[in-house]
């Protein structure tokens, strides 16, 4: 486990490199080769793309008006201390979301204490960085005990092996990938404060951009197949075998995401409500990436104006096929190295204005998780009384490419230094009062450093075959 120091490989930074509207980064014309792309990606299957576009656009109009209606009582919400009964009743509506709260994962009072101790961390080490530089709300921290505590916490572990377990699956038994053990990513927290307007950051989806139409990216595990030949009802979000060969950061940016994670999520560190600087989601786990892949194939007619109403422009004869020579490179909101983001007007189909709700209220302690690739965002305004706190915590299942990443990551724990996916720099190196591995071993259980990369891990009793080879390869990459 001799470590080598990471740190300079990335250059310093912070969360708004991550996306390019957060970065004043203007949009650039993507190369030829994705026209190209495109082209070959539907090629032999033009009509049936079609013929599935339009179906899903009638889908699309029933299910946002269902959404509207329902807001942010349609986002699923589960007990911890009831898990597994929660799962079993609601397992097709969260399925169907691809978003979930799990009330009362971590007890409200040390999952508030975290932050308190987090403040008191960052007083002690007025170096820290974070975005805004003026005012930061999402802090460059990634190796705090309340962060490490909170990621090796046993109730935590067990409400992500019971997602994983519970809502994914592989349509190979041999599939060399175990979702009854969880490997932990270390990520960074936010502490926003009241009247925040600068982390706004509008809809998008993280794990890459141009990735998701790009054959060295998710076309390696044939991810999107189903969408790209015409039949987007067969595409299986929560089909895990598909997405073990994925690449999902081929523009090494930062912040892009390399290890697979089944659901994004946060722990709360503080009672935050609709309006309150909190989450936003778009709850079509299957439709809205569906639209999202097809939507740079298709353009309309005619723009909207005095002669086409808004509810006339999301009519399907209103937008026309752009194969052949009508193809062109655009892919909407898609900037190489950054996450895919969706502008306004741009997936009007979507219609994230009535679309995008709110999370539910959330308490200390409350877990919230959302699919991978769940489209996302932030109030543009935190208008609450007091701070909205989170954890940035995702659901990650034991991968031999996972577990490579855990092997770096642990590197730089070690060190202090920033995780790999994210900005570079000393991070916390100097930092006082960070957690050594020693002092982590001392407190935690076997299945929390085994997460981290600092214990020998072990297959679940429920793995399949190719879970268990899965442990062994990544014991091998973690050097046990």
């Amino acid at each position: 486990m001799a470590a080598m120091n990471p740190a300079g490989g990335k250059r310093t930074g912070d969360i708004s490199d991550s996306f390019a509207s957060l970065s004043g980064k203007k949009p650039q014309p993507l190369p030829d080769r994705f026209r190209q792309l495109k082209l070959e990606l539907v090629r032999a299957h033009e009509d049936a793309v079609v013929a599935s576009w339009k179906r899903l656009l009638a889908t699309l109009r029933q299910e946002n008006g269902d959404i509207a209606l329902k807001g942010s009582s349609i986002v699923p919400t589960l007990r911890f201390n009831s898990l597994g009964e929660d799962l079993d009743q609601k397992k097709h509506e969260i399925k169907k979301r691809g978003v979930a709260v799990i009330r009362g994962v971590i007890p409200e009072d040390e999952a508030r204490a975290y932050k308190f101790e987090i403040e008191e961390y960052v007083r002690r080490n007025p170096q820290t960085r974070g975005f805004p530089a003026d005012n930061p709300q999402v802090l460059e921290l990634y190796w705090s005990s309340p962060q490490i505590r909170a990621r090796m916490h046993p109730s935590l572990l067990t409400t992500q092996t019971a997602l994983m377990t519970s809502l994914w699956h592989t349509s190979n038994p041999d599939s060399p990938i175990s979702l009854g053990t969880s490997l932990s990513y270390a990520d960074r927290l936010r502490i926003r404060q009241p009247g925040d307007a600068q982390f706004a950051l509008g809809p998008h989806q993280d794990g890459g951009s141009v990735e998701r139409w790009e054959s060295q990216g998710y076309g390696r595990g044939g991810v999107y197949d189903a969408v790209f030949s015409g039949d987007w009802e067969a595409y299986d979000p929560f089909n895990a075998s598909t997405r073990l060969h994925a690449v999902t950061n081929l523009y090494d940016g930062l912040g892009a995401t390399s290890m697979f994670r089944m659901f994004q999520g946060w722990l709360a560190m503080s009672r935050t409500g609709p309006g309150e600087g909190t989450l936003l989601v778009n709850p079509l786990a299957k439709e809205a990436t569906a639209y999202s892949l097809l939507r740079p194939f298709f353009r309309p007619r005619k723009p909207v104006g005095h002669t086409i109403s808004p509810e006339r422009y999301l009519d399907a004869d209103i937008w026309e096929f752009t194969g052949g020579d009508k193809m062109t490179s655009e892919i909407q909101g898609a900037t190489p190295g950054h996450g895919q983001e969706f502008p306004e007007g741009m997936h009007p189909h979507l219609e994230l204005d009535k679309t995008m709700v709110h999370m539910p209220e959330v308490k200390p302690g409350d877990y919230v998780v959302w699919h991978c690739d769940t489209i996302h965002a932030v109030d543009k305004t935190h208008s609450g009384m007091s701070d909205s706190s989170v954890l940035y915590i995702p659901v990650c299942p034991t991968t031999e490419a996972n577990a490579r990443y855990v092997a770096r990551q642990r590197d730089a724990f070690l060190h202090g230094t920033p995780a790999p996916d994210f900005p570079g720099g000393g991070g916390e190196s100097a930092h006082i009062g960070r957690p050594t591995a020693e002092h982590v071993k001392q407190y935690a259980e076997p299945r929390g450093t085994q997460s981290i990369g600092l214990d020998t891990l072990v297959a679940a009793n429920e793995d399949t075959p190719g879970g268990i080879e899965a442990v062994k390869r990544a014991n091998v990459m973690l050097g046990f």
